[in-house]
């Protein structure tokens, strides 16, 4: 049976990495933009494009 200090620290080690996952995945689910959202300045489909200024 491990000891309490073993069971700590890997518990600790654990949900420090944990926390990183959760961290690192909300970045990544806004990171891409939707098809949307990159093809908004090209205008309408079927329409002439805007204008460049």
């Amino acid at each position: 049976m491990a000891s309490n200090t073993a069971a700590s620290e890997n518990k600790r080690k654990r949900s420090h990495k944990n926390m990183g996952r959760k961290r690192k995945n909300k970045l990544a689910r806004r990171s891409t933009v939707s098809a949307t959202e990159l093809f908004a300045a090209l205008g309408e489909p079927g329409k002439p494009a805007p204008k460049a200024k």
